[in-house]
């Protein structure tokens, strides 16, 4: 990974000052190391930041020119098409043009840096080229060039950070859009099958996995572990499907938001079920006319906050590309549109899905959040690509827009600079009535459509897509946040990025970090901001999801202790 590189000091200086003011206030109160309970040595430090990371191994022997793809399409409904470039980076994504479900599965791997960017060391998640690891030991990998993938999020009490991938070997084939055990569709043209996991991982980088057969035909994009008040189990989002329709019950049960009981044996003794649905969104609550089935659930993002699960949907041309909320009182929104009720609680239990005959569609049990859109995807003249979100207080709410993506012509880069909602979207909420308004997107300094240099990357057109090798900037995906007592909002986000490749989740992108005034709802003074770029992944690397690190108990209960007697110092209105 390379460092940040050189930024202006009007940019920097501001950012470091907010920054070191976060990491005071989060830093105080933490006891010593020393003092935690087992005396297990502790590999996340409080206050740091969490990265995930995939590397590709480059090995041209990962597939070979002229192999029929999809894996064992030949068994399935097909249709086959020859690999046209071997396993050499970046190369081999030019097979997603001749196999629209091309991806090679690669590690993951877990920095943690400081909210500087500097990196203190590395968590590589267990894998199959792992020496020390039993071919049937617990493992998982993400597909690399899959770009919706290894979100992270923090449980709800802290402790656990959570993410996404695929129970595979590395430089597996198409495991992205492959089947899973229990839910398996024919006209699927990758005829391969592997579970899905959910991993979580502690203070200690210590892991668990539990297996899932959501989101077959597709991928499972992040994962909150709800742990609270007694609580133990999983909030998901993702997509389902890569065949034809109708699709089986296990594919359209298996797409969305999911709600999985979290699993203690090791991964060679689970046996996944057929998906529990969390919610599900259906276009007639807006007076549309129905899509297919399972497709209005095509989720990226996800968030809780105030009890409330939140999710983003922001691709695919069923739908609405919008913000969502589940509903658990099942009076916030008659219409489909409307705010959480007051006093609302997360969800307990899956879906109920008692006489429900999957192919009719679900029960509704999600609202769009008001204020935001409400159009039919397939009808936008620009479309909209809601990623992350990320709550400051109540009334603030920031959303990443990744960009629409455009690489249709040699105008790509001039497109994505032109793009008005790419970057990090600032939403406030009027009480009066009872809406989200868009304040202003922040932009400056992201670099929109501004090509930059990759070491070894390749120069010139890709001669399979006729258009530049160079990555640049369309927008940003998953994001995280915190705030400090004087009002400075710092936001941290992964790019996305417009290339010539045959797949754009493939080329090296970026994690980069704004300042924002919590109480500004001025485009004028936003504009004033300034993104500056933390990490830039390198040759064969992918960045995918930021978080904040997971915390021990010890370190929780004596944060508590310590609030507590803040509180009862009045501590200058601080923001918990």
């Amino acid at each position: 990974m390379q460092s940040t590189g050189s930024h202006s000091k009007s940019f920097r200086c501001p950012l470091v000052r907010a920054l070191a003011s976060l990491l005071a206030a989060s830093l105080a109160g933490i006891p010593a190391l020393a003092e935690d309970h087992d005396k297990a040595p502790i590999h996340f430090l409080p206050g740091n930041l969490v990265v995930s990371r995939s590397v590709y191994d480059n090995n041209a022997n990962n597939i070979a020119v002229g192999t029929q793809l999809p894996p064992n399409c030949a068994q399935t409904a097909g249709p086959c098409a020859p690999a046209t470039n071997n396993g050499t980076y970046p190369f081999v994504f030019n097979n997603d043009i001749p196999d629209p479900s091309f991806g090679v599965t690669s590690k993951i791997f877990l920095d943690q840096i400081t909210p500087f960017g500097f990196l203190l060391n590395t968590l590589e998640v267990p894998n199959s080229t792992q020496r020390n690891l039993h071919s049937s030991g617990d493992q998982l990998v993400t597909s690399f060039s899959s770009k919706s993938e290894l979100a992270l999020h923090l449980s709800t009490d802290g402790q656990f950070l959570t993410f996404m991938g695929y129970v595979a070997p590395v430089n597996t084939i198409d495991a992205s859009n492959s089947n899973t055990p229990a839910a398996p569709d024919p006209t699927n043209p990758v005829g391969i099958t592997f579970p899905r996991g959910v991993a979580t991982v502690d203070s200690k980088g210590q892991f668990s996995f539990t297996e899932t057969s959501a989101y077959s035909g597709n991928n499972g994009r992040s994962a909150i572990l709800n742990n609270s008040n007694g609580a133990n189990f999983f909030y998901t989002a993702g997509n389902a499907g890569n065949g034809s329709n109708p699709q089986p019950n296990g594919v359209i049960l298996g797409a969305g938001a999911q709600f999985i009981d979290p699993s203690t044996a090791p991964e060679s003794f689970q046996t996944p079920g057929v998906p529990t649905p969390l919610a599900s969104f259906s276009v007639t609550l807006l007076g549309d006319k129905a899509d297919k089935v399972g497709k209005d659930d095509n989720f990226r993002g996800m968030t809780i906050f105030n009890n409330v699960v939140y999710f983003t949907k922001g691709s695919g041309s069923n739908g609405v590309d919008t913000v969502y909320f589940v509903d658990t009182t099942g009076a916030a929104c008659p219409k489909g549109v409307g705010v959480p009720a007051s006093g609302a609680t997360l969800p307990i239990a899956p879906l109920n899905l008692t006489g429900v005959n999957p192919q009719n569609g679900l029960p509704s049990n999600m609202c769009i959040l008001a204020g935001f859109p409400t159009t039919l995807a397939k009808n936008l003249a620009t479309p909209a690509a809601p990623f992350g979100l990320w709550f400051a207080n109540e009334n603030t709410l920031y959303v990443a827009d990744e960009g629409d993506g455009f690489t249709g012509d040699s105008t790509l880069y001039t497109h994505a600079a032109a793009q008005t909602s790419a970057g990090l979207q600032k939403w406030v909420f009027n009480s009066t009535t009872k809406a989200w308004s868009l304040a202003y997107t922040l932009q400056n300094g992201l670099g929109l459509g501004v090509p930059y240099t990759v070491s070894f990357y390749p120069t010139g057109n890709n001669s399979v897509t006729n258009l530049p090798w160079t990555p640049a900037t369309d927008g940003i995906r998953n994001i995280t946040g915190s705030t400090d007592i004087f009002g400075h909002v710092v936001i941290y986000g992964i790019t996305s990025t417009v290339s010539g490749n045959g797949d754009v989740g493939a080329d090296p992108n970026r994690l980069v970090a704004i300042i924002d005034d919590i109480n500004n709802i001025d485009p004028t003074n936003a504009a004033k901001e300034s993104f500056v770029t933390i990490r830039k992944a390198g040759f064969a690397e992918v960045l995918r999801g930021v978080s904040f690190t997971p915390t021990s108990k010890a370190d929780n209960d004596h944060r508590g202790d310590n609030d507590r007697d803040r509180d009862d110092d009045h501590d200058h209105g601080e923001r918990r």
